[in-house]
């Protein structure tokens, strides 16, 4: 039996594909970023129900949203079978902002205000679905953000708020000043990370039932390829449960994610148009509890206390 296919990020929140796209590579293998290659990712992945797109300003030294829009541009009526989600706040040293003297984040309204208005022209769009802030900063003001995001929302722009990579109590910080909740918390999670298991970080989503998103399923791609330490123990138990099950090894990890009672969203990274139609075939593999500790014992070196 196969997961659903669209859940709900968060009560009241926007409604999401169970698998999330992610465009931060699409510079990053050496072929062109050209309308008609992101129009062939983006019927790919709409062909398999993933309708959520994952950027951030900063991907592709700031051009992959600007790439993603043109495609956009040639093909208007793709924006109505989406959901866009994009970041804001990391500060790049990169030609494309020489004012960057210094890598840094900036939470200022201003700053907000403006990344907005640039993701929007860049991505071909009249509103955000999600805004994400990229990572927590310690200069971050809770009010100030409050006071943007009041605007963007008024304005139509940004229909819903996020973060990423936040720790709970950073989250509980920014929350306590907005007029509505925090739809989702993406962070880094997959088999060799651990720690959100168990810092709070999940315990959070569960609690206030808002879906997180799990950046780097494949940690990076390295439990593709691991040999040695952690990497090679999990990658021996997931290659075995591929073979029991007779999937790829990326279907066994993206179900493993997919098993958390959280209902976490993994955002794909592959720029292959056959690995994307493989993971969303994830979503009818489902492992047994002994299975999913398998892994995690793998992950750890040692069975569970």
């Amino acid at each position: 039996m196969s997961l659903p296919m669209r859940v709900k990020m968060a009560p009241g929140g926007p409604e999401v594909s169970r698998l999330a796209y992610g465009v931060w590579r699409l510079f990053n293998d050496g072929q062109q970023a050209d309308v008609q290659r992101v129009l062939a990712q983006i019927q790919t992945c709409l062909d398999c129900g993933i309708t959520t797109f994952d950027h951030a300003d900063i991907y592709g030294g700031y051009r992959c949203e600007e790439a993603f829009g043109a495609a956009l541009r040639a093909n208007p009526s793709l924006r109505q079978r989406m959901e866009l989600v994009t970041k804001c706040g990391i500060m790049l040293v990169d030609p494309a902002r020489p004012q960057n003297r210094i890598k840094h984040y900036d939470y200022s309204r201003q700053h907000i205000v403006a990344s907005v208005e640039r993701s929007l022209r860049n991505l071909a769009t009249d509103y955000i679905d999600v805004l994400l802030l990229h990572r927590p900063s310690p200069l971050l003001d809770p009010d100030e953000v409050a006071e943007a995001i009041r605007q963007l929302i008024a304005q139509g722009k940004v229909r819903y708020l996020g973060v990423s990579n936040f720790t709970p109590s950073q989250f509980d910080a920014l929350s306590s000043r907005l007029d509505q909740p925090l739809v989702t918390n993406q962070v880094e999670l997959h088999p060799l990370r651990l720690e959100p298991f168990l810092d709070g970080t999940l315990d959070q989503c569960l609690q206030r039932r808002i879906l997180p998103m799990a950046w780097s399923p494949l940690a990076g791609g390295r439990l593709l390829k691991g040999e040695g330490g952690a990497e090679g123990r999990v990658r021996a138990v997931l290659s075995e449960l591929g073979r029991q099950h007779g999937v790829d090894l990326d279907q066994v990890i993206y179900a493993w994610l997919l098993r958390h009672p959280s209902t976490i969203i993994p955002v794909l990274g592959t720029q292959r148009l056959e690995r994307i139609t493989s993971a969303a075939k994830a979503l009818s593999l489902k492992l047994d509890t002994q299975e999913w500790f398998a892994v995690w014992s793998a992950s750890s070196g040692r069975e569970v206390p």
